[in-house]
């Protein structure tokens, strides 16, 4: 038998309407508000043709506009393909044929993009947000029950290939993620989630579906702003954060000797563990740190450190929320003892199913995420390497396979290995070591790879060497880059 509830935004517009939903750019916008506006674009995309169960593509910015639009898919039931809006054209051209989008709803900003997307692909219908509040009206055929198994939102993530693959999350997903948060921090009737991390990535979509399920405010800024952020705190009374170490160490910098103010319960620190310096300067200004071990299938956080562990605890993930599982296991599958080095290997109702036209992996709901670490005696987990050579500059996911492919295709290059350096603004950036068969320069390169990548993805620094080691097996043998780096 499947699982429904009420339509989440209509049962939240019935039960507080009148609470604040969405600060943006200071416009208040409540709960009924949002769902006035919400119906109305749902019935703008209907007179559009966009429909149930049809897979539809955004582009957008963190805007309250973009927070109607996602919602406004939710209210008709289709199936939301969230492009990350830092990538290159040709890299969205790959995700809109991989997911089959029909459509594809952006904004003017992005004009740039959509006219390579539209050279690409003449069948796909585009819209732009400023033209469909311009267009005609037609009663939408809202979805009164939400079944949980239902497709809510596919995010695309790089795999270890270098080809991103389309992360099935459903309403479920998202339900039991939001639900394990607010067993692991608590509810409280006054909380206000600040959020400066994007829509597009799970970390910001998350916090939009914690609002209509909690009822909570959120203040959402269309990027981090570290004057605008500190002050929004105060004002806007805001409770918990989402961010990253980068942000975080921007926040204490510009603080300076002031405090947070005392409403401010916890940071939600996430993209990897955090320095002991930057944890310590945290507890010496009472501002709580949860560290948090999540990742796109598992719909956000699944391994949370509460701040009571996080210096008795240095450099652990924490313990799974409560709905969740985790297990280390070995090359046979096998689960290992205390404190053996394995495959991190997850469970849970927030995970997801699986990838989008992709064949289902069978491990009985577990995920096997790549990553390698270890529990100890006490359950906390400890990540030794994400996702075997995952670098994480400032939150953001970047696989040495998808640059190394980039590289090769240039003309000059013969080969290329690419890994991740220590950063102290970003965590970690990527840098490229190169094998030439042909002249070439450094600024060539860097600008045949903005071309094709998103800018974060490109090389920070370039190194050329005679030959790129490799094992038996034609493998990238990283560990030998990472000598020569040092």
């Amino acid at each position: 038998m499947k699982q429904t509830m009420p339509n989440w935004l209509k049962k939240r517009a019935l039960l507080t309407p009148n609470r604040p939903a969405i600060v943006f750019n200071g416009q208040i916008t409540t709960f009924a508000q949002l769902y006035e506006a919400t119906f109305e674009m749902a019935g703008r995309l209907t007179e559009n043709g966009v429909k149930k169960g049809q897979f539809t593509a955004l582009l957008l910015r963190n805007h309250l506009d973009s927070t109607v639009l996602l919602l406004s898919l939710q209210l008709l039931g289709v199936r939301a393909v969230i492009l990350n809006n830092r990538l290159t054209a040709e890299e969205m051209i790959y995700q809109l044929n991989d997911s089959k989008a029909s459509y594809l709803i952006s904004e003017d900003v992005f004009q740039e993009k959509i006219i390579k997307i539209i050279n690409s692909l003449p069948k796909l219908s585009v819209f732009t947000k400023e033209k469909i509040v311009d267009s005609g009206f037609y009663e939408p055929p809202i979805i009164e029950e939400i079944d949980l198994d239902e497709i809510c939102t596919v995010m695309y993530t790089s795999g270890t290939t270098g080809y991103p693959k389309g992360v099935i999350q459903t309403y479920g997903n998202h339900w039991w993620s939001a639900t394990g948060s607010a067993l692991n921090l608590g509810l409280h009737e006054d909380d206000c989630w600040l959020c400066t991390v994007p829509l597009f990535h799970i970390s910001g979509y998350s916090i939009l579906m914690k609002s209509i399920i909690y009822g909570m405010k959120i203040v959402l800024h269309e990027r981090f702003e570290v004057k605008e952020v500190l002050a929004d705190i105060r004002k806007e009374r805001v409770t918990i954060m989402s961010v990253v170490s980068a942000t975080l160490t921007r926040m204490i910098e510009d603080l300076k000797e002031e405090r947070l103010p005392d409403h401010f319960r916890c940071m939600l620190l996430g993209g990897g563990p955090a320095a002991l310096p930057l944890l310590e300067e945290c507890v010496q200004r009472e501002i709580p740190v949860f560290q948090t071990y999540g990742m796109t299938e598992t719909s956000s956080q699944i391994v949370t450190l509460a701040p009571e562990d996080s210096l008795r605890k240095l450099g652990s993930a924490g313990k799974p929320l409560f709905p969740s599982q985790l297990k280390i296991i070995d090359d046979g599958k096998h689960e290992v003892a205390v404190s053996e080095i394995g495959e991190i290997v997850v469970k849970g109702p927030n995970v997801t199913s699986g990838y989008l036209n992709r064949d289902k992996d069978s491990h009985d709901g577990w995920l096997h995420t790549g990553d390698i670490g270890y529990l100890d005696e006490e359950g906390f987990l400890f990540v030794l390497d994400r996702r075997s050579d995952l670098i994480i500059s400032g939150g953001e996911n970047i696989y040495p396979a998808e640059i190394e492919g980039v590289l090769v295709s240039h003309p000059a290059i013969q080969d290329a290995g690419v890994i991740g350096s220590q950063d102290h603004k970003w965590g970690e950036i990527p840098i490229a070591f190169i094998e030439k068969k042909l002249e070439v320069s450094e600024a060539e390169i860097r600008a045949f790879c903005l071309e094709r990548l998103a800018k974060y993805k490109t090389p920070k620094k370039i190194y050329f060497i005679d030959r790129i080691p490799r094992n038996a097996s034609k493998k990238i043998l990283r560990r030998e880059l990472r000598t020569l780096l040092q």
